[in-house]
């Protein structure tokens, strides 16, 4: 049986010396958690699978800092780490690999370019390559294109039915593509993993978007990372029993010590998930 994985987030803002963690609701709103190494440190000790760093504040000038902060966490822990914002080229994905990163999320950039997405598979490897999907649920099921074949209508846990619309730059802008076509899509381009952020539950503590994960996860080979909503340990639980993810990306319930990761693989384990130790 393969073992569910357990993934901190850390959303890194450049805007002070050597960045900070923030969390937000809805990726706005945002609240100091600490220093991105030092809390890398904290959760590779705490016997985290795996690490996202995600820069919101991505932009070309700010891009060295980014690599520093990816260099300093590469000398301080010893479980994978994955990084994302801003990235749009080859030559930035070598950089970060270079700096100690063992994969890339990409989300904006494959969204204008998908050839990027089979591109950067061909050259890195598909286990390097993360195609992060933020989403939204869109409850206009009625317009006639939305019959065409175009859009994949989804049962909700209240018994309404919604598609789920691909939103890029930060959760800002929609783009009229349906996510479960487009994670079908990115897979056969050569992406290794989905990362799915569902923009309705991220920072809500609500609970992950189980309808959603429980489709891509059902519809893909590839491994699913539920994103958006944990607020407590059975909500990581229904991620993997009833949402049927592989993995399980979590930010304030770590950051702000609500739990630390060895509570939730202990009660992981108690309700029947295999973690690993």
């Amino acid at each position: 049986m393969l073992t569910k994985r357990i993934i901190p987030c850390l959303d890194v803002t450049l805007d002070r010396e050597g960045g900070c963690v923030v969390k937000g609701i809805e990726f706005v709103h945002l609240r100091e958690a600490g220093d991105p190494v030092e809390l890398a440190k904290r959760y590779n000790e705490q016997g985290a699978d795996e690490l996202v760093f995600l820069d919101i504040t991505a932009s070309h000038e700010r891009r060295r800092t980014m690599i520093d902060v990816i260099e300093r966490t590469a000398d301080e822990v010893f479980i994978p780490l994955t990084v994302g914002g801003g990235i749009s080229s080859t030559e930035a994905i070598k950089k970060i690999l270079r700096a100690g990163a063992d994969k890339v999320s990409i989300n904006t950039a494959a969204v204008k370019n998908p050839d990027f997405v089979r591109e950067s598979s061909e050259i890195f490897g598909s286990q390097c390559i993360v195609t992060a999907i933020d989403c939204r649920r869109n409850f206009d099921i009625k317009t006639p294109h939305l019959n065409a074949g175009n859009k994949t209508i989804i049962g909700l846990e209240d018994g309404r039915k919604a598609w789920y619309e691909v939103v890029i730059y930060g959760g800002r802008t929609p783009t009229g593509l349906d996510a479960v076509l487009w994670a079908e899509k990115v897979e056969k381009l050569g992406s290794g993993e989905i990362l799915l952020t569902s923009m309705d539950r991220d920072g809500t503590k609500d609970g992950y978007d189980l309808p959603i994960t429980r489709t891509l996860s059902e519809r893909l080979d590839i491994p699913i990372i539920a994103s958006g909503g944990a607020g407590n340990l059975e909500h990581i639980y229904e991620a993997f029993t009833q949402g049927k993810a592989d993995a399980a990306l979590a930010a304030s319930i770590f950051h702000f010590g609500e739990y630390t990761i060895g509570e939730a693989k202990e009660y992981l384990g108690k309700r029947g998930v295999a973690v690993r130790a």
